[in-house]
């Protein structure tokens, strides 16, 4: 498997934003301009504290779900200095579709470890589906105040449990390879997709679902809390009920923006986040701007901060492997003045 080259990256970038730039735009021509502004500026600026807080809250206990996936696989141990910088870098590629860019980080272990691609790569699609479960499971949370998306809830968790039956039933793995072999030029990956499967099968053993899955909850209750501090700090009173709006909005909308393979769930995700706040807030102060106001605030805090952040440590990781050549390859000075 080829390493996506630094172009191939930056054109994805440059992809995600100008989507976002388009939903931005779509948003301001749907709302007021002025009164979404003046929402904005009514924000309650101290609070981003403890929202970005929750965020790094996020991210940490998604890492050490990271760490037990590497060390299930047998990856060599990888210090925090370096492991952290790697995982962090796959958000660089949260605008892609399905987030499947963050395969990234699977290339960087192996420059880290030289642990195979394919196995690593497994535990990238094991995140996204414990991370999808843990999300269902704050999205039942919801349901028991509200009726409004129990139909799609309800269809998803059919189709996770479906799913996971037929991907742990013997023989499953094997007819999914022996179907890729069929495909034109497919025989060369055969033994690649064999180890990845392999891996994905121990990562969703019952054990590590469930730890993974637990893992999930923890890290993702921190950004549906961020997201209610949003809520408050546009002006709304903090009760119990507005934290089961904004548990169940978050996750039912990032589970529909998942589904949509969309680059960051863009569009979708946001549209879901605006309009269930719209529709499940019965208060005064829910405008439309006060709508857009927030799900801007979420997605910045959460979706365009991890994208920063990302493309900010994976820039760090190439140019200390590029040092680290750099240093490698000068000559060296020997006590009689000569090089070697």
């Amino acid at each position: 498997m080829t390493q996506p080259s630094s172009r191939q990256l930056i054109r994805g970038l440059i992809i995600g934003i100008l989507l976002a730039l388009l939903v931005f735009t779509l948003f301001t021509i749907v709302g007021d301009a002025r009164e979404l502004g003046q929402a904005l500026s009514d924000f309650n600026w101290i609070l981003a504290i403890p929202i970005f807080g929750l965020t790094i809250w996020n991210y940490w206990w998604r890492f050490l779900k990271w760490e037990l996936y590497l060390e299930s696989l047998d990856v060599p141990h990888i210090p925090r200095k370096t492991g952290i910088p790697i995982f962090l870098s796959g958000f660089s590629m949260s605008v892609t579709p399905g987030k499947v860019g963050e395969i990234i980080k699977a290339f960087e272990v192996r420059s880290a470890t030289g642990a195979p691609v394919e196995r690593v790569s497994s535990a990238v699609v094991a995140e996204r589906v414990t991370d999808a479960l843990a999300m269902l499971l704050l999205a039942v949370l919801g349901l028991t105040q509200f009726s409004y998306g129990r139909v799609f809830v309800g269809v998803l968790i059919i189709a996770a449990a479906v799913g996971l039956f037929l991907f742990r039933r013997p023989g499953a793995v094997d007819f999914i390879v022996r179907q890729l072999s069929r495909l034109p030029f497919a025989e060369r990956f055969i033994h690649l997709a064999e180890s990845f499967f392999s891996s994905l099968t121990h990562l969703l053993s019952p054990r590590l679902l469930a730890i993974g899955t637990g893992l999930g909850v923890v890290s993702w209750t921190g950004e549906c809390v961020a997201f209610f501090l949003v809520l408050v700090g546009l002006g709304l009173e903090a009760t119990w009920s507005l934290l089961l709006i904004a548990i169940f909005v978050l996750a039912v909308s990032s589970l529909a923006g998942g589904i949509s393979m969309l680059p960051g769930g863009l569009g979708v995700a946001d549209a879901s986040v605006a309009g269930m706040l719209l529709l499940l807030i019965d208060d005064p102060k829910m405008t439309e701007s006060t709508a857009i106001a927030a799900t801007l605030l979420i997605r910045f805090a959460t979706l365009w901060f991890a994208v920063l952040l990302g493309a900010a440590m994976l820039l760090y990781l190439r140019r200390r492997r590029t040092s680290a050549g750099q240093l490698l390859s000068q000559p060296v000075s020997i006590s009689n003045g000569e090089q070697a």
